[in-house]
């Protein structure tokens, strides 16, 4: 039985998404380094293995861009700028250092405006390759090796093979606890809506590793003792997108009558379905699962094979999701200007409806400003699903 006035589960989860930030702010006053990341790219293992807490930015679709815009142009993506623009205004003013990936063009023509006007203790670009060669592994390893020293200097702690070991298992048991938790959506109704479920997901990445397993293990023994309750003949939809961290899309979607039960997106599946290889030397296997195993628009893959076989390394795993999850229909959610995801619509939409699933495309800001017209085409999408 939990202590009276001490959040567990769903209820804890509500708490770090409603207020973003808070458990990071206590660590600081303990004395912990927060380094922030921006994308499925944190090299989280390192960071813990340094002793610092790997913090997730996020930014705030509710909350107009005032200041951000002032150093960055306004065809950068809109999340990138939105992020900028809570972090200019002192919303993230706990971070210690920030590691910014080589993403896309706005996270990597904007590195020298967050280095510059953040100013802060410590910052690393980490300049990750787009191809997955045999050569390319070897690259991103000294990557790693680059990233370690930097952070063994900021930090004074010496990041081991032990203690890289010891983090990859944490992350690692991390994902596993996550993909339980998903598990719990396939039933019909599902025992987790997907509101529910995206605030686990920004919550979890606002904490040190152990203690977001223990949030997950926490919403899973709430989770899994619920009994199946709503409609069975309502749609199954999977969310596929990129940094999509807010409530109000998922509300759209079940509110208009669906069960949100999948996703590929960078804060849930795509974080949380592909390990770091522990019987390998861990510098080789973090490089394989950064480069090869992360579905991401911006990693080039090339089997060598046909176009056919090609497609199916890169969006495999999202036949497969529709597959296990019983999905009718999908909504591919992209923001304005983000030109990896903006390539990749044809073929993403191609691919899931030659397996007999419909796609809803939506392009839109990371914003409220057009909810009206989206729920509206979310609404016409659910009454054409057969």
């Amino acid at each position: 039985m939990a202590e009276l006035g001490v959040e567990k589960g769903l209820a804890k989860a509500e708490k770090y998404y409603n207020d973003y930030g808070s458990r990071v702010k206590e660590l600081k006053t303990e004395g912990k380094k927060i380094i922030g990341y921006i994308s499925a790219l944190g090299p989280v293992e390192v960071l813990t293995a340094a002793g610092v807490v790997p913090f997730r930015l996020k930014g705030n679709v509710e909350e107009a861009i005032t200041k951000g815009d002032a150093y960055m142009e306004t065809i950068v993506c809109p999340f990138v700028r939105n992020v900028f623009d809570a972090s200019i205004k002192g919303k993230f003013s706990f971070l210690d250092g920030m590691v910014l990936p080589h993403q896309c063009d706005s996270l990597d023509r904007t590195s020298d405006v967050w280095r510059d006007y953040l100013n802060l203790p410590y910052f690393h670009f980490f300049n990750v390759p787009h191809v997955t060669d045999d050569p390319s592994i070897e690259f991103m390893k000294e990557l790693f090796r680059l990233l370690i020293k930097t952070l063994e200097d900021y930090t004074g702690n010496k990041i081991t093979t032990d203690s890289l070991k010891k983090a990859i298992s944490f992350h690692n048991e991390n994902r596993r606890l996550m993909r339980d938790l998903y598990e719990l959506r396939k039933s019909n109704p599902p025992l987790i809506s997907g509101s529910e479920m995206m605030k686990v997901l920004v919550a979890v990445m606002g904490l040190p590793v152990n203690e977001s397993s223990e949030l997950i293990k926490e919403v899973i023994e709430e989770v899994k003792v619920r009994k199946p309750a709503g409609p069975t003949q309502n749609k199954r939809i999977m969310l596929i997108g990129d940094q999509i961290d807010s409530v109000i899309i998922t509300d759209s979607i079940e509110g208009a009558g669906a069960y949100l039960v999948m996703d590929d997106i960078s804060i849930g599946s795509k974080m949380y379905y592909q390990d770091v290889d522990e019987d390998k030397e861990p510098l080789l296997a973090l490089a394989e699962r950064y480069l090869r195993k992360l579905k991401i628009p911006t990693t080039f893959v090339d089997t060598g094979g046909t176009y056919e076989d090609n497609l199916n390394a890169r969006f495999g795993h999202m036949r497969k999701y529709i597959d296990e999850f019983k999905v009718n229909g999908a909504i591919l959610f992209v923001y304005k200007y983000c030109d990896p995801y903006g390539f990749e619509v044809p073929a993403i939409k191609s691919y899931i409806e030659s397996a007999g699933v419909p796609v809803l495309y939506l392009e839109d800001e990371y914003s409220t400003s057009s909810l009206a017209r989206m729920k509206t085409r979310i609404e016409a999408f659910l009454e054409m699903i057969a």
